[in-house]
């Protein structure tokens, strides 16, 4: 008898194990239905390591040791932050598997996902193509250009190992003083709504009878993307960054909302909450327009991702009162929280929290299911560690070329020549003598502006590899036309030497965020000097490099053309296709150009309206054959 016992409960002992380890691999196993995965795993998982899901941390606070200790659920990359100086693809791919390794040597071994600020191509990482950002690429109106730019940013993102981009931004920028005008595409919705075209770039094409809101990223070639910031960031009162949104519900609803529908219908995995407040309520704490409209409303199913110390700027000031922003942020309905460096903090107020039943283990699970959903739906479980078969796709040729192409559709071309008669563009590449001036005419820096390479962006050109607008034209004349560069030429020089034509580049230095809010928006010194004396003494064209309309009116009169560039990018080669005719300017300005800053804010439809420029200007012009 006591055999026979003995023997049964080996039996059982054995047939336990082998029923864990069947119920073990459920959540890992592709085949399995997404919702069996995701309960399967969830039923597995400790308070500990669901709150760990919800961190997401800056890379220089992460360790293989930290993402195994705390079961972190991501790591993001700020802005300039990188493993090494020009960092090679190859050494992104070793640290992000470094990473990843801490990650699965966890009990369950769920991976972590990576995100980073890939805005305007893949922005922070050496010899990446940039190119233009939103403001630019809503002049293009081109959808279908847009998504393949998405498709491209992917590919150069996964090249360097990381699943995972903060964007699109689809602020609707009402007010041009704002500091992240150019990350938006529009004034109009319309448009910013068309160029949410990217999603499918970035993550593939939605699958053909797809649920609405659940997110898609199609594979290892595709990156989750973020529809960014949740809601109004673009309508602050006076431009101002992280400030006060004063529109009703129904305003807001027409203006900032569409393109949240548009995101959510394409797949979008994640959404960023703004920084900004609507009518004095902190985004970040707004439990009625996050669960209640996002997820409820709009079926939105992916996860909702804080901004970067966004719970924390929910006091004034930030961090002030830290368990009260984690209460109102995680109660608001955000999954995962950009801490990004005292987790530690966010971990052991959170989890007193649920333990004493302030917040409810139902908004935790909530987070989390959302989380895995995400990172089961990308492969990550199947496909956790990077490897290095796309990394030639960094920079690549095909890639330069598509941002050459978005150049030239970008540029808005706004005067040509003091009469219709006679116009300036496109210039004859054989001539004499020509000058080029400006402070942008030979900075790759400022003609890419902030979000590269650094944050704030920054000037000169050794921050990556691109053409600046000098090169260009060099490149682009024939070989007998002799051009002379000079940065800040007096009248005396520029009439003395007898130029055909003039080329002024001019514009704004870079900036990010607050550092770019603006009451003034005029053209740096010694932009406006430039323009006096180069245009007052030879025929000129002016090229405008900025994130937004910028004071021109009082130096229109002097210009015998003007081209609006935005913030070109690497590709300077895609500004002289067009000034000297190789291709014809198409470009349509997707925001209001306009007088004076007196008038601002002042959008289409306004009853005040009354541009310099309206929304939709743009003149034309044919290529041309040159001989």
């Amino acid at each position: 008898m006591v055999k026979f016992s003995m023997a049964a409960l080996m039996l059982l002992c054995w047939w336990s194990a082998t029923v864990t380890e069947a119920e073990a691999a459920k959540y890992r196993d592709p085949k399995q239905p997404l919702g069996r995965r995701i309960k399967d795993l969830m039923a597995r998982m400790t308070l500990e390591e669901k709150i760990g899901q919800m961190v997401q941390i800056e890379r220089q606070a992460a360790s293989a040791d930290v993402m195994k200790n705390f079961f972190i659920g991501s790591i993001l990359s700020g802005g300039g932050s990188v493993p090494a100086k020009r960092a090679s693809p190859e050494t992104w791919v070793s640290v992000v598997n470094e990473f990843q390794k801490g990650s699965l040597s966890t009990r369950l071994g769920i991976p972590m996902i990576y995100g980073i600020d890939a805005v305007h191509g893949h922005n922070n990482v050496y010899n990446a193509t940039i190119f233009p950002h939103n403001v630019g690429l809503g002049a293009t109106r081109d959808p279908e250009l847009v998504k393949k730019i998405g498709a491209a940013t992917a590919l150069e993102v996964r090249a360097t190992g990381i699943p995972y981009a903060f964007a699109p931004c689809i602020a609707v920028c009402r007010d041009p003083r704002w500091g992240r005008c150019y990350e938006s595409y529009s004034e109009d919705h319309r448009i910013v709504q068309a160029m949410t075209e990217i999603i499918p770039g970035l993550q593939g094409d939605l699958p053909v009878g797809s649920r609405k809101g659940v997110p898609f990223v199609g594979g290892k070639t595709k990156v989750a993307a973020c529809a960014k910031h949740y809601v109004g960031d673009g309508g602050t009162t006076k431009g101002i960054n992280e400030n006060n949104t004063v529109i009703d519900f129904n305003g807001l609803l027409k203006i900032h909302m569409p393109a949240y529908h548009d995101s959510i219908s394409k797949g979008v995995a994640t959404v960023m909450v703004s920084y900004s407040s609507w009518n004095g309520k902190k985004m970040h704490a707004n439990h009625d327009l996050i669960t209640g409209f996002l997820k409820n409303k709009l079926g939105f199913k992916g996860f909702v991702i804080s901004d970067w110390q966004g719970i924390d700027r929910i006091t004034s000031p930030p961090h002030a009162n830290y368990s009260y922003s984690v209460e109102a942020g995680v109660a608001a309905g955000i999954d995962m929280v950009m801490v990004p460096y005292n987790f530690t903090e966010f971990i052991d107020d959170l989890t007193f929290q649920v333990k004493n039943g302030i917040i409810p283990m139902a908004r935790i699970n909530d987070a989390v299911k959302r989380i895995l959903r995400v990172k089961f739906v990308m492969g990550l479980f199947e496909n956790p560690m990077a490897d290095l078969s796309l990394v030639n796709q960094l920079g690549s040729q095909e890639h330069r070329e598509l941002a050459r192409e978005a150049v030239r559709k970008s540029l808005v071309l706004l005067k040509n020549g003091k009469s219709a008669n006679n116009p300036l563009l496109p210039l004859p590449k054989k001539a004499t003598k020509i000058l080029v001036a400006g402070s942008h005419a030979d900075n790759l820096g400022y003609q890419c502006g902030g979000w590269t390479i650094e944050w704030q962006g920054v000037g000169g050109n050794d921050l990556t590899s691109g053409t600046t607008i000098l090169t260009a034209v060099k490149n682009t004349v024939e070989p007998g036309t002799q051009v002379v560069y000079n940065e800040n030429p007096d009248v005396e020089f520029v009439k003395s030497n007898k130029f055909s034509y003039a080329i002024v580049v001019v514009g704004e230095h870079p900036y990010a965020e607050t550092a770019g809010d603006s009451m003034n928006l005029t053209i740096a010194e010694p932009g406006p000097t430039t323009i006096n004396d180069v245009c007052s003494a030879v025929k000129c064209v002016v090229v405008v490099v900025s994130g937004r309309p910028v004071v021109i009116k009082p130096y229109l009169a002097k210009i015998d053309a003007i081209v609006a560039a935005w913030l070109p990018g690497t590709e300077g080669q895609g500004v002289t296709d067009v000034l000297f005719g190789d291709y014809g300017f198409s470009g349509k300005l997707a925001r209001t150009w306009f007088k004076t800053v007196k008038q601002l804010p002042m959008n289409v439809g306004d009853p005040h309206y009354d541009p310099l420029f309206p929304l939709g200007f743009g003149l034309t012009t044919e290529p041309t054959k040159q001989t």
